[in-house]
């Protein structure tokens, strides 16, 4: 079965955001870290996962972003702090990630 998820990424607590739809949920996260997944991103250091939603259909899943976009900014922030209300990066919790590498 196939996955997709739509989540957010923050510049800091309350900061910059940013909102895509990706069936790759790693690797599209390590590319906005990398620099290479946007050039919003890029420019504005979004980097940290604060809230994703999976969704088996990837036309609920663009539906949902496309929605999302068009939110006002304190909806989004609600949404993120109902279930993040730290504002936590979120991708060392996703399965498949490697630990951080100890110096």
């Amino acid at each position: 079965m196939r996955r997709f998820w739509v989540y957010i990424l923050a510049s800091k607590p309350r900061g910059t955001l940013y909102i895509g739809v990706t069936n790759a949920i790693i690797r599209r996260v390590d590319d906005h870290r990398a620099g290479t997944g946007s050039a919003f991103t890029r420019r504005y250091k979004v980097h940290t996962l604060v809230w994703f939603e999976e969704h088996a259909d990837i036309r609920l899943a663009i539906q949902r972003e496309k929605s999302m976009k068009e939110w006002p900014r304190v909806w989004k922030q609600n949404l993120i702090e109902r279930e993040n209300p730290h504002w936590v990066d979120l991708y060392p919790s996703l399965p498949g990630v490697a630990p951080p590498k100890q110096l």
